[in-house]
């Protein structure tokens, strides 16, 4: 699986970082750094959910 952002629609809010800090960050600038685009499997659910918190829709999980 993995990760893809839409970095024209994402507005560094953080609802994925707090829900997977693991995986996601924003920055200083208010840009989000994604610190691994290709989780395991076994994280499916901890970072499908944090995909699915995004309110303006800038994350999806593929695969």
């Amino acid at each position: 699986m993995q990760i893809t952002v839409d970095r024209n629609t994402c507005e560094g809010l953080g609802m994925c970082e707090s829900m997977a800090h693991e995986y996601f960050e924003v920055d200083d600038d208010d840009m989000l750094v994604i610190h691994d685009e290709n989780p395991p499997e076994e994280d499916r659910k901890l970072v499908l959910a944090a995909v699915n918190s995004c309110p303006v829709l800038a994350l999806r999980l593929e695969g």
